[in-house]
């Protein structure tokens, strides 16, 4: 007798689909909106005249449970400057075969430098393009930034760029959304590319 009443539940779960709107998502072609808050792939921001953000502290790597970040710091002069500070990252590395997209780097980040995107296309052929370098997650150069290294064009020290970070925000304002992802994605020379 259980046997038969088992079977009926199981045809009502089947009939109870039957007659439901079917879901069909027209994908790569009309890829899904992720929704604001998603934790997608990580951008590397920049000020407003193109210098970037990240000082090479290295806090995001020390904060992330997978080991997957790896940063080397270098030290900025007054002829080649890639940050406003005295450090910048000179090698900056995130393992996507790793990562767990958890944002705690994110949260660990003191200069609002790392933030993550709503880019959600991070599949690869093979292990090695799953690690993305600087190049590959630095924003793209908006109208009116100027690509490093450079002087600072927003002050004398490094005080300008961080006390105006709140009416300037440079990329990191809205970078969450990733402006650029729905025309196209980063390639490897910082500039966005048409989407297959």
């Amino acid at each position: 007798m259980g046997a038969i009443t088992g079977t009926f539940k199981g045809f009502g779960v089947t009939f109870s689909h039957m007659f439901k709107k079917v879901v069909t998502t027209d994908y790569p072609f009309k890829p899904p909106v992720s929704a604001p808050r998603y934790h997608g792939r990580h951008i590397l921001n920049r000020h407003p005249d193109g210098l970037e953000k990240c000082i090479g502290c290295e806090l995001c790597a020390w904060a992330c449970p997978a080991d997957a970040i790896y940063v080397e710091g270098g030290d900025n002069t007054e002829q080649q400057r890639f940050s406003p500070g005295e450090r910048y990252a000179s090698t900056y590395q995130i393992n996507y075969a790793r990562c767990i997209f958890c944002g705690l780097c994110i949260e660990a980040c003191p200069t609002r430098s790392l933030t993550m995107s709503n880019e959600y296309e991070l599949a690869r052929d093979t292990r090695q393009d799953l690690i993305f370098t600087k190049e590959q997650l630095l924003a793209p150069l908006l109208p009116g930034m100027e690509q490093p290294p450079h002087p600072m064009r927003l002050g004398d020290t490094e005080k300008d760029y961080y006390v105006g970070a709140l009416t300037n925000p440079g990329t990191s304002a809205g970078a969450e959304r990733a402006p650029w992802s729905e025309t196209g994605t980063l390639d490897g020379s910082g500039t966005t590319g048409e989407r297959p």
